[in-house]
């Protein structure tokens, strides 16, 4: 193949990843079902599919049926020549988890935190994700990149600019995680990624238009709009746990009173329990004993939770609100006081066609979100 332009480059580097991203969906496909689906011509479509196989990034299974004439040999994604990291740092849990091209996880660790210092954290992230990489099975690519979702503002260079229930200002978070395992990190906010996991491998998968509230120690909302995450102009849409729900109310750890998160939040929930109530697992504990003072507050903050549901959909009039993070865990109590807040608050016409799901991923949505996310960019950066 002689010297190519920059341009025709660029052109034949994009074809290739729209090839590969094209049997991903598929599962199974052959060369003439791509030259078909693309129009791009049998000879282009077959060298570049050669080009995929040398790269172990596809391999070929024996002939499909055929429509007349020579059987069709078969594409496959090869989901095993690499993997992928996600990791969610909570305010007081990490979750990491390594998965295969396809979000399958091969491996994951969790730990509780308290409430510690950046470089504390970072260390402990560090240790996670190598212990991922030692038990990672052999690939041709190795670890092609690691995802990490965050409570908090992170701007497009992937610095975490404000985490207020983390303490973070202005954490360099992405720098300093290439600079210790030198291979792409994409870095997220933890509710952007929850939706994404939640739309691509959860509850979400059927819908164009969905609210993910990430209901944990604060509230995120991830946003998506026709199938795309939306990101604001600078990355920084779905901060509604700071809408103002109540005037001249709670103080919330953003410095503001009267957000959403300051009465629905599991760290809400905590304020009200009893003093010796320390955790949201004592409490669920509590609730399944049937003590009634943990069964109302958890109908308390279904109640508050509902309240600021209403003012998402009542703005976006989605199709479909997804409630994720740790409190979805305590979906028996408060599903009900949710649905009957909508009912009696949400304009009508907004109601019709909604569903209110709760995550399908549970703890994981975040951490497959950002994995997605690395597998993705691995795919387009089409450098394999």
């Amino acid at each position: 193949m002689g010297t190519l332009t920059w341009n025709q480059h660029v052109v034949k580097k994009n074809n290739k990843a729209l090839v590969l991203s094209l049997i991903i969906e598929k599962e199974t496909i052959s060369r003439a079902d791509i030259a078909n689906v693309t129009g791009l011509n049998k000879t282009t479509v077959s060298s570049l599919v050669t080009e995929l196989l040398e790269d172990e990034l596809i391999y070929e299974s024996g002939p499909g049926i055929s429509s007349g004439g020579r059987r069709p040999v078969i594409l496959h994604f090869n989901r095993n020549t690499g993997y992928a990291i996600g990791v969610d740092i909570g305010v007081n849990y990490v979750l990491a988890v390594l998965t295969d091209l396809k979000g399958k996880i091969i491996v994951e660790k969790s730990q509780n935190v308290n409430r510690t210092s950046y470089s504390a954290i970072i260390s402990t992230v560090q240790t996670m994700i190598q212990s991922l990489i030692d038990e990672m099975p052999k690939s041709r690519y190795g670890i092609v990149g690691i995802g990490v979702g965050v409570p908090g503002i992170v701007n497009k260079e992937g610095s975490v600019l404000l985490a207020p229930n983390l303490g973070w200002t202005n954490i360099q978070l992405k720098e300093d995680l290439e600079r210790i395992f030198n291979v792409p990190i994409i870095i997220e906010n933890e509710a952007n990624a929850g939706a994404v996991g939640e739309q691509q491998f959860g509850a979400g998968q059927d819908y164009q238009n969905i609210l993910y509230v990430s209901a944990g120690i604060g509230i995120g909302v991830g946003i998506i709009l026709n199938k795309e995450l939306y990101q604001g102009k600078s990355g920084f849409s779905g901060e509604m746990g700071h809408m103002i729900i109540e005037l001249n109310g709670k103080r919330c750890n953003c410095g503001s009173r009267g957000c959403w998160e300051a009465y629905a939040s599991e760290n809400a929930l905590l304020e009200m329990a009893e003093e010796n109530i320390d955790s949201l697992e004592s409490l669920i504990q509590q609730a399944k004993n049937g003590e009634k003072s943990a069964i109302e507050l958890f109908e308390k903050i279904g109640q508050y939770l509902g309240f600021g549901i209403n003012n998402i959909i009542n703005t976006f009039n989605p199709d479909q609100v997804i409630i994720g993070n740790r409190l979805a865990s305590i979906r028996e109590w408060i599903e009900e006081p949710i649905l009957t807040t909508i009912e009696n608050h949400t304009l009508a016409y907004h109601q019709k066609e909604m569903q209110l799901h709760f995550s399908k991923l549970g703890k994981y949505s975040t951490a497959l979100g950002v994995s997605a996310f690395v597998v993705d960019h691995f795919i387009k950066a089409g450098e394999a």
